[in-house]
């Protein structure tokens, strides 16, 4: 049996999307990203539910970044707005270390509430290892915040974080998701096409980077690869007949 490893709870119009690996630190591994990626898709699709916190387990490490003995080589799909295509708000909720990846997951979100013992860190230059998605902050950040952040590769505390407009609020260690939830009441009251329709442009306002644009190339191609259709066209010209597309 699969371990749950992203929890996703639904009450009053708000999903709680909570990263659960607390014994290796919530790591993003292959398979913690997949369940993620389908959390970002059951939100989505879902008809009630209109706004998203993401939050993890434990308020030490939000995550320790890429699980290193297990590194999920498409972590870009787990990231929201990028691996899949979201029209609704997303708060992520943050305590004690975001490293890496989360740091990605974190800038792609659409509010931030942090504990005041956050530190954001991204520390790819000292490991010698770049996936070159961090570069979709410089769009989200101050150019030279984001450098310092890319290569210096030290820790971004949360009062900094604040002022430099990466965290909308700075909360005691214990309250990030109550002040998330509060924010996410709000939002859920409030008419959904409009924000819908805000949030869509504000998207298409925001400059994308290359890797950015690239992964969505790649999620519009297997979207096509992996389809009924696919997989129809390929039966009916190994059977010799006609194919019967539908769309799907």
């Amino acid at each position: 049996m699969t371990e749950t490893l992203v929890k996703y709870e639904s009450a009053d119009g708000v999903a709680v999307i909570t990263i659960d690996r607390p014994a290796k630190r919530n790591a993003l591994s292959v398979e913690l990203c997949d369940q993620l990626r389908r959390a970002w898709e059951s939100f989505q699709a879902s008809e009630t539910d209109r706004v998203a916190i993401l939050a993890a387990t434990g308020d030490e490490v939000f995550t320790a970044g890429a699980d290193l003995k297990n590194p999920p080589q498409k972590f870009w799909q787990a990231v929201p707005g990028v691996g899949v295509t979201l029209d609704k708000p997303v708060i992520a909720a943050v305590s004690g270390l975001v490293v890496g990846g989360g740091v990605v997951i974190v800038a792609m979100c659409d509010l931030c509430v942090a504990a005041d013992n956050t530190r954001f860190l991204y520390p790819e230059a000292k490991v010698g290892i770049a996936g070159g998605i961090i570069s979709t902050a410089v769009a989200r950040l101050p150019h030279k915040i984001v450098m310092e952040l890319m290569l210096l590769a030290e820790p971004l505390p949360a009062e900094r974080a604040y002022q430099v407009g990466f965290v909308n609020r700075v909360v005691a260690v214990g309250q990030q998701l109550a002040a998330a939830r509060q924010m996410a009441k709000a939002l859920a009251a409030e008419a959904p096409l409009v924000l819908s329709l805000l949030k869509r442009m504000a998207s298409e306002t925001l400059p994308s980077s290359p890797v950015e644009e690239m992964y969505r190339t790649q999620r519009a191609i297997d979207t096509v690869m992996q389809s009924e259709d696919a997989r129809e066209g390929l039966a009916a010209f190994s059977e010799k007949r006609a194919p019967k597309f539908r769309g799907r």
